[in-house]
């Protein structure tokens, strides 16, 4: 089977239902073409192919191609998209976005989640097809740049690393007398990230002359910047420095041809407008008698921090790197936002007085930006709280990067998933607080589960108890797998013991019932090596088989990541089924847990 038809047939299959009667029947002929053709090379290419073997158009403007993209995904960044798609379609009219032969300058998207705005473009242009569009955040096209689609560079975690990509592809050319520019279009928010002020500091002082920063300039990164992009900032390192409307596709191309052809670095300040940043599908009308909507557990932050600061009268000091809505901060606790700033984030915790409590809230990927400052703030910080939010949605993210933070000094990493564990975490950090408790914050509706780990934070809690008898088989969980065992073991019955802990210290009692098992099995929706599954092998000396993620994360929405990983309820069920299936006689080994759980989440 061709790539092509590997990456979109499934989800566009999956799409048709969200689909128009006309979308449907193009994106049907598109799909029966692709079985049908010859459609074995890059992407690329075979979308172009597959897009002349099907040339009907159904949209001529490319705004509202990109509305019906994320109308069709239900998520994704449009107001983003939108306002960064008039620099987008000056790009391709000056031939930076070539369809065959060098382009005239080289191409960094620096904005690595406005890619659906240039598959947009390239569908009015002829070059794609309907049905990758329709695939968008589902398992198919990435919303985040990639150079397998069309791209000079790939983005995976970070803003910024984008202005990196450009100066480092300027300083090579520079460096190799070739007389060639680097166009990076980047945005306000990203130009706050550390390494651009590291980057911009560098082309000046290693005189670049070929570096062109295309800034889309709306004043907002996920909330409102709180002061307006600094032109002087720009202007003392890259010399020239233009201003325009970046709504006018006409008045960009005309900027960005003279700024090429002059013979300096330079930045376009394209003054632009952005709504909400993530997508929200138009509500629907619900019934009266229906129940409130669930809210993501991260959201749920603010809310503790309130009842934390008003059961102990505490003073708080928070720092977010533009996360106050994904942690429901607004209107529950006052706050401090840094920008998209997470090294200064962490450095702002470093003077304030010791009692008081210090909440950094950003993301759990992001940390890996500023490990070093995290490693000061841990060794010297007291009542230091880390909310690492975790979301494995549209833009990936590292699988191992809790397991990171579990290994800093002085540091202990809970990942709750009730309101009252959640609580016991912050009571646990004014008990003990010469150690930094992080708490990963999965971005994740649901309801949650029976019993807790509150009591004992540290311990474990059966979900399942396993009755008087000693158990054949057990499970046990980390986090928000315990959620997801939870609902594949409703008609199982297999024992299961929850923990909020990273790394939890188990009793006696409790170990003695899992080391008796026959078939011991650790899941955990994070990454397996380092985990919560291998430190209970190395710490307790269980032969468990361990199940968590081994691959780096998909750009795709939050279902997907769960089958890609095997978390599903279905696949986790059939994890569960195996363990009470084994040879009449049969002993298993520490051996045999090491090789079986290796095969087993292999082939999850």
């Amino acid at each position: 089977m061709s790539a092509l038809r590997t990456l979109i047939e499934g989800p566009a299959t999956a799409a048709l239902p969200r689909l128009t009667e006309q979308e449907s029947a193009v994106v049907r002929r598109e799909l029966a073409e692709l079985e049908a053709g010859a459609y074995s090379g890059p992407l690329l290419e075979s979308m172009r192919k597959l897009a002349a073997a099907v040339p009907e158009r159904l949209y001529g403007d490319s705004a509202r191609v990109l509305l019906r993209m994320h109308e069709i995904a239900g998520s994704g960044n449009y107001q983003s998209n939108l306002s960064s798609l008039p620099m987008v379609q000056a790009c391709f009219e000056l031939g930076l976005v070539p369809e065959d032969g060098p382009a005239p300058a080289e191409l960094i998207v620096g904005r690595g989640h406005i890619a659906p705005a240039f598959y947009a473009e390239r569908y009015v242009r002829g070059d794609l097809p309907f049905a990758p569009l329709a695939t968008l955040h589902q398992g198919g096209l990435t919303g985040v740049v990639h150079q397998d689609l069309g791209f000079t560079n790939t983005m995976r975690y970070s803003l910024g690393v984008g202005v990196a990509q450009a100066v480092s592809l300027a300083w090579d050319l520079a460096r190799r007398g070739e007389d060639r520019k680097v166009v990076c279009l980047a945005g306000d928010g990203e130009l706050q990230e550390g390494v651009v002020f590291e980057c911009l500091r560098f082309a000046h002082e290693a005189d670049l002359n070929n570096l062109i920063l295309v800034v889309d300039t709306n004043d907002k990164g996920i909330e409102p910047l709180l002061k307006p992009l600094s032109r002087g900032y720009l202007a003392s390192y890259l010399g020239r420095v233009e201003e325009v409307d970046g709504l006018n596709s006409a008045t960009v191309r005309g900027s960005l041809s003279e700024l090429l052809a002059a013979p300096t670095s330079a930045a376009l300040v394209c003054r632009t407008r952005k709504g909400d940043h993530s997508f929200k599908p138009a509500a629907s009308a619900a019934p009266a008698t229906s129940r409130p909507a669930k809210v993501s557990f991260a959201n749920t932050a603010g809310t503790a921090l309130a009842a934390h600061q008003e059961r102990t009268g505490r003073e708080l000091a928070v720092f977010t790197a533009d996360m106050a809505a994904r942690f429901g901060l607004r209107g529950k606790v006052p706050y401090t936002n840094t920008g998209l700033a997470e090294t200064l984030s962490l450095g702002l915790t470093l003077a304030l007085p010791e009692e008081t409590v210090k909440v950094v809230a950003t993301d759990a990927m992001y940390y890996m930006d500023s490990l070093s400052m995290l490693t000061e703030a841990t060794t010297g910080v007291r009542n230091l709280l880390v909310l690492a939010g975790r979301s494995w949605g549209a833009w990936g993210g590292a699988h191992n990067a809790t397991n990171l933070l579990g290994q800093l000094l002085n540091t202990r990493v809970y990942e709750p998933v009730t309101a009252a564990e959640f609580a016991a975490c912050l009571d646990r950090l004014h008990q003990h607080p010469d150690t930094t408790h992080v708490i990963s914050a999965v971005d994740a509706k649901f309801d949650p589960p029976a019993a807790d780990c509150a009591a004992d934070v540290d311990g474990g809690t059966w979900l399942t108890p396993p009755g008087d008898e000693q158990p054949q088989a057990a499970v046990v969980t980390f986090g928000y797998a315990g959620v997801l065992i939870a609902e594949a073991n409703r008609e199982l019955g297999i024992p299961h013991l929850h923990c909020a802990a990273l790394d939890p210290d188990l009793d006696s009692a409790t170990l003695a019932r899992l080391g008796g098992c026959r078939r011991l099995l650790t899941v955990e929706y994070n990454g397996a090596h380092g985990g919560f599954g291998e430190r209970l092998r190395t710490k307790y000396l269980l032969p468990a088989q361990v199940h968590g993620v081994r691959q780096d994360i998909a750009n795709s929405v939050h279902d997907r990541q769960l089958r890609l990983h095997g978390m599903s309820s279905e696949q986790l069920g059939e994890l569960l089924r195996g363990l009470g299936e084994w040879p009449d006689g049969a002993e298993l080994t520490a051996a045999d847990g090491i090789e079986e759980g290796a095969h087993a989440t292999a082939h999850a």
